[in-house]
């Protein structure tokens, strides 16, 4: 019943989309005065208060034509004719109700009120002097001459019902006027606060969007720094060599120890080119992740056999244990590459004759897979950037030179996985990298 009437009421006065507040508070006030008035009309009309009676109907007419022409007609209501014709009645009925001691100066405050409701901000000043002169006036008036003021009323219980029939009409008008304006506060201030937080949404989207731009510009640079370097590089000792031995014939140990330092240089420029276009097809192609289930052994056992290949050419021992019936769920595209460049970079910075071992241990819910060595370690001051495109490359105990983006492959393809990296490392004493993958909870 409750929200049908609440329908009613906001189909009377107007949506917010389509008419102003000051418009919506004057067809508030309009309909509660012209409901009044068929009370009010008959009641002064019994009670022998012709006069108030007049100027009752008089008002109410005068209100139900400009609501009619505001609501329907979408005509602004006049608020000088409005205000003109409350100082005119309410003269009238100040007069024709016992002055000073009727209930017109209980009426006065709250018509003043619905002036400043429905008038524009510009004309609020000039309406509060009109209508306190008009009150002293009409006072004083009364005051010198008391013959023209009539008193309809019996000192008492008429008083008493002048008093209670008025009071009615300054509360329901200062009811709709503050319900309005705080109604009105209300939303402004969450419109005001839903735009702060959208600005601050955008603002944060926006520094996000830099941070993104600055990376990108520094992966640029970086790439563009290992192409015009360090690709490079190797490309100038071959035709280096190739010169030489198109001018003088080289033999014995110079050709050998020139060519195994190319060949040196040549097989780091191909992990540093696999790991660069793998990282750069990545970014451009997005985390596409095949998982599947696979066993462990059987999808690493090819490059572990070709990193015991690469660590046996400098007399390094690598061993690995790992269970044949251990089951992960994984990308085994990924997962190989990963645990590829772990290996890489362990033969890369363990010295000859060193030890390289790979382990793997369950766990609750992933499988820990182990890549440690007895090599050089990493220093304490570069281990904050170990996984990020700004490291920097270091060499390997043959002068083997890194690119940098093969720990920050790996970063970015376990976790893709749903696995994570870490490691432990003592500048000196080797490091032990490690990753967690997500394994099956049956095993075979």
């Amino acid at each position: 019943m409750l929200k049908k009437l609440n329908k009613v009421w906001f189909k009377l006065i107007g949506n917010s989309s389509d008419f102003s507040l000051e418009s919506r508070i004057f067809h508030s006030i309009s309909i509660g005065l012209i409901v009044l008035a068929v009370f009010y009309v008959p009641y002064n009309f019994f009670a022998g208060l012709y006069v108030a009676c007049v100027s009752s109907f008089l008002l109410s007419l005068f209100f139900l034509y400009e609501y009619y022409n505001s609501r329907f007609n979408n005509k602004p209501h006049s608020t000088v004719l409005f205000g003109v014709i409350g100082l005119v009645i309410f003269s009238v009925n100040y007069f024709a109700n016992s002055g000073i001691n009727g209930s017109t100066d209980i009426i006065w405050p709250a018509y003043l009120l619905l002036v400043f409701a429905i008038s524009p901000y510009r004309q609020h000043l000039a309406w509060l002097i009109v209508y306190v002169i008009c009150f002293w006036v009409l006072h004083l008036v009364a005051y010198y001459h008391p013959g023209l003021v009539k008193h309809p009323f019996e000192a008492g219980e008429g008083e008493l019902i002048d008093r209670i029939t008025a009071f009615p009409l300054p509360v329901i008008a200062i009811y709709i006027v503050i319900k309005y304006i705080r109604k009105n506060y209300d939303k402004e201030r969450v419109a005001v606060e839903e735009k702060a937080k959208a600005i601050e949404e955008q603002n944060r989207h926006i520094l996000l969007q830099k941070q993104q731009l600055e990376k990108s510009d520094t992966e640029k640079n970086k790439l563009m720094s290992i192409i015009s370097h360090d690709m490079r590089t190797p490309l100038i000792n071959i035709q280096g060599y190739l010169q030489l031995l198109n001018e003088n014939e080289l033999e014995g140990p110079t050709r050998t120890v020139i060519e195994q330092e190319l060949l040196t240089a040549t097989n780091s420029t191909m992990d540093m080119l696999t790991n660069l276009l793998q990282w750069s097809k990545s970014q451009m192609e997005g985390p596409v992740v095949s998982l599947m289930q696979a066993n462990l052994l059987d999808i690493l056992k090819s490059t572990l056999d070709m990193g015991k290949t690469q660590a046996a050419k400098k007399e390094i021992a690598l061993n690995y244990k790992i269970s044949p019936v251990l089951v992960v769920i994984a990308d085994v595209n990924m997962l190989q590459l990963v645990v590829r460049n772990l290996i890489s970079n362990a033969v890369k910075f363990t010295p000859n004759g060193g030890i390289i071992n790979i382990d793997a241990q369950l766990t609750e819910n992933e499988c820990k897979v182990m890549v440690s060595d007895n090599g050089k370690g990493i220093e304490h001051s570069k281990q904050e950037k170990i996984f990020s495109i700004n490291t920097e490359p270091g060499f390997g105990t043959n002068n083997e030179k890194g690119v940098g983006l093969g720990l920050l492959l790996c970063k970015e393809f376990i976790e893709r996985q749903g696995g994570r990296i870490g490691f432990e490392s003592v500048f000196g004493r080797g490091s032990n990298f490690f990753i967690f993958i997500p394994r099956n909870t049956s095993i075979y």
